[in-house]
């Protein structure tokens, strides 16, 4: 999902330098949407022999770069909610 927006990533890995969020606009590979991102750390980043970007939020060419599978996770998660939002409110239909 994006970091920014929560829109979720549709795209199969590898994701592309130039692949932005088709909600909000931010590019997908960035600091801000890599598993290896760590605030607080040398850096923000996990990977030591990473090199740290000018600006994580901008897509970048770093070889460690992985979607963070949370981000994964997230909007699948939001996916089955939103499936069983529907499913009650077509239930409840049935006895209006």
């Amino acid at each position: 999902m994006c970091w920014y927006c929560g829109s979720p990533v549709k795209d199969a890995e590898p994701i592309g330098r130039s692949l932005v969020c088709p909600e909000c606009g931010k590019d997908l590979r960035s600091c801000k949407n890599c598993r290896h991102v760590l605030a607080g750390s040398p850096k923000d980043c996990a990977e030591s022999q990473a090199e740290a970007p000018a600006d994580q939020e901008r897509a970048n060419f770093c070889d460690w770069f992985s979607l963070n599978p949370k981000f994964r996770e997230a909007s699948e998660g939001k996916k089955s909610r939103d499936s069983a939002v529907s499913a009650k409110a077509a239930f409840d239909s049935l006895f209006k």
